[in-house]
């Protein structure tokens, strides 16, 4: 390709209704390959996630202050398999974008409020389990229902109010390599950075702190067991510590190449910033697509409650909706 960078489809992305011109070639084997990606995590992000908030719905032990955070993190998870991975799909197959600019636009932006989301709702967990384990006395009091469900609330208001300078600006431009519209990191820096910021360090560096404090904690709880039994962890704290902490592990994983390549972007000095191969572009970003569909396997491997209403929802369908329907009316 003679030009790698976002940026050099700028012109493509402004002068066309309809189709982008195909500028970059995969072979049909890398095609069949990225389409059966992302089938693959549409249909397992639509079912594993939908296990999720049904089984909350259904298990009373499930419905906790903690679990609120879960569903509106689903909620994130859900949104892209709904509307933004499937026209990616079909612009994998078509090898080239044909539903316009207008759509192209809507589904970064709803890409990036499902990113944001899923940062947030981390964060959320994250801060929720640290005052559960290491300021116990204050967490029935800080984390009510009522409480839990403003704290959501209230995020999703500032995830939305932190994406309206993206979505107003143009920032969004069309990139071929991953057949949709993306943020160009060199469009506007100023706005680069204040993103990098609010979108990954300083979210992930509460998130870092927070789970760095309770496994001091736990480990120190561990070893004074060994000395006295006064003081213990519940083993269902424990368990739903090591869930959400698994949660994040996995985001960590799927979203840290292309994290990586946008702060190391984004922070080069102006005309300097190295050369991404398109390889690991389209890696980074496949990658952070099949996150979406990893949580509720998480929830289920890790969580013996969650793992138990998925069979009751698997094995008996219709028992499980008529019994729900009978609490819902």
């Amino acid at each position: 390709m003679s030009c790698s960078t976002v940026s050099c489809y700028k012109a493509e992305l402004q002068g066309s209704n309809h189709t982008f011109p195909i500028l970059y070639q995969p072979s049909a084997a890398v095609t069949i390959l990225q389409a059966s990606v992302m089938i693959f995590t549409i249909v397992t992000d639509i079912v594993g996630n939908a296990l999720v908030i049904l089984s909350v719905l259904q298990n009373k032990k499930l419905q906790t202050p903690s679990n609120i955070f879960v569903i509106s993190l689903s909620a994130a998870d859900l949104m892209v398999a709904l509307y933004p991975y499937p026209l990616i799909t079909h612009a994998i197959l078509q090898k080239t974008w044909t539903l316009g600019h207008v759509q192209c636009k809507v589904t970064s932006i709803i890409n990036g409020l499902s990113l944001t989301g899923s940062v947030y709702n981390i964060l959320l967990i994250a801060i929720n389990r640290y005052f559960c384990i290491c300021h116990s006395n204050k967490y029935d009091k800080i984390y009510s229902m009522k409480n839990t469900s403003c704290y959501v609330f209230l995020t999703w208001i500032a995830i939305i109010a932190l994406l309206l300078p993206m979505a107003t600006t143009d920032t969004l431009q069309y990139d071929p390599r991953i057949y949709s519209c993306v943020f160009n990191i060199t469009a506007n820096m100023s706005l680069t950075l204040i993103m990098a910021a609010f979108q990954f360090i300083i979210p992930i560096t509460i998130v870092l702190f927070c789970y760095l404090r309770i496994w001091i904690l736990v480990i120190h709880v561990k070893y004074r067991i060994r000395q006295d039994s006064k003081q213990k962890l519940k083993p269902s704290e424990v368990r739903n510590l090591l869930t959400m902490f698994a949660v994040f592990v996995t985001f960590a994983i799927c979203w840290g190449p292309f994290s990586f390549i946008g702060l190391v972007v984004g922070f080069s000095p102006t005309g300097k910033a190295p050369t991404v191969p398109d390889w690991l572009l389209v890696q980074s970003y496949f990658m952070a697509y099949i996150n979406s569909c990893l949580n509720g396997i998480v929830y289920g491997v890790f969580n013996h409650n969650f793992r138990s209403e998925y069979k009751k929802i698997v094995l008996s369908p219709c028992t499980f909706l008529s019994k729900l329907l009978q609490k819902m009316f």
